[in-house]
Parts: structure tokens; sequence; C-alpha cells
């Protein structure tokens, strides 16, 4: 028995891109309820992810000490989650004062600079979650009085690379390592609209997908029911 047309997502036409392979990606900002499945979707990363991510292959205890650390007050955490609701992309905004920053050849006149760190499950390869994480980091920094956005990784990480690259990025590389920089435009009107109105589609998007799980585990209780099968997630693009 396939999914129920009353679990599907009504808006799913219209959030689909031209020909149904890649889908829009939203991003929402996620809080402390969202921990535990940024602790499953971290643990679940492989030993060659971890690597580009944190730039060693750190083992579970310190992964789950990571996200524990992560504060939601201080820091900027967005996620993307699929169709499944599950939690397939996480980016995370960190700020510090200039002078503490580890990107030391930083020239600002802001307070703060912010460095940013991606990760995206393999299923989810391809299919532009990385970018629209960092663009999502990059809107929230010019309109939060900061111009300078920061990413470190291993000079390996392509897809950090490609991101830097996309963005217009300064890179620069050594000892097998790469630091690239983003410098921002002030922020106006558009921009804070903008940061406004993704927000609201992407809790739109998570509380439609939060609903249907809930209303599917229910559906599985009830007596009498086959089991249902969910649609699975589109296939990454080649």
């Amino acid at each position: 028995m396939t999914l129920p047309k009353l679990f599907q997502n009504p808006f799913r036409r219209w959030l689909s891109r031209s020909g149904g392979a890649r889908p829009t990606v939203l991003v929402k900002q996620l809080h402390e309820r969202d921990r535990r499945r940024m602790m499953k979707h971290f643990l679940s990363l492989e030993r060659s992810d971890r690597l580009l991510r944190f730039g060693s292959a750190l083992p579970d205890e310190l992964v789950a000490q990571y996200v524990q650390k992560m504060d939601f007050s201080r820091d900027m955490i967005y996620g993307v989650y699929n169709s499944l609701f599950k939690l397939v992309g996480v980016g995370h905004l960190a700020f510090a004062p200039k002078d503490q920053s580890p990107a030391k050849s930083v020239v600002t006149d802001k307070e703060q600079v912010a460095e940013f760190g991606v990760s995206v499950s393999k299923s989810m390869r391809g299919m532009g979650v990385g970018s629209k994480l960092f663009e999502r980091a990059a809107i929230h920094c010019r309109n939060n009085d900061v111009d300078t956005l920061y990413m470190h990784c291993l000079s390996s990480n392509k897809t950090m690379m490609h991101i830097a690259k996309k963005a217009g990025m300064e890179i620069q590389r050594d000892y097998g390592e790469a630091d690239a920089y983003l410098k921002l435009l002030p922020p106006n009107p558009s921009s804070m609209l903008q940061e406004a109105v993704q927000e609201q589609f992407a809790m739109f998007d998570y509380t439609f997908k939060a609903n249907a799980r809930a209303a599917y585990k229910l559906f599985e209780r009830l007596p009498g029911r086959k089991k249902l099968v969910l649609p699975p997630p589109p296939p990454p693009a080649e």
C-alpha cells in the first residue's frame, strides 16, 4: 500500500523544479528540539566525511560532544529535511570577535566575523544542499552587521571548494588546508525580506513533514492496517 494522498505535501509540485529531478531545497533554522536528529545526522557520517567536515576522522564520542556543545543562543544552525523528515544537511554558522577569530588575515571594521561549516548526507549529494545552506548563512550574516564570512577546510574537500568558488570567495591554500573568505554587502530591505520569507517557507515545509510523519506512525498503529510504504527521496543528480 502506498502513502495516502492525505500525507502528501499539497505544494510538492510547486516546490519541485521543472523536470522533477531536483526538488527545491528549503533551509530551516534549527533549535534545541532538533538536536536529537542532528546527533543522528552527524553520527551517520562515514569516516571520510568526518575527515572532510572536521579536519580529522573524529570518533563517535567526540562527534557527540560537538553536537551536545552546540549553543543555539550564540550560533546559527541551519538544516535541510528530506521527504521522510530526516535531517540530511546541517550548516553551522559560528560567530567570534575579530581579534579571536581563527581567520587572522581578515580585514574588517566590524566587531565580529563568522565561520561556516557544512555536512550533507550521502543520499543528498549533488542536490545543491550545501550551497543552499551556505547562501542562507551568508544572508543572515549580511543582515546582522557581519561583513566577512570565513570557511576553513582541507584542500581536498571538493564540496567546500565548489561552494567557495561558486560564491566568489577568496581562497588561500597552505599545506593541504584552505581558507576561504567572502566579503558581504550591507543589508537592505530586500535582503531582510528574503531571509524572512525563506524561513517562513522552510517552517511550513518542516511543520507539514513533522505532522505527516506523526500521522504515518499513528496510521501504522491502527489495527488491521497494511504497512504503508513511504516514497523514497529523489535520487541525486548525476
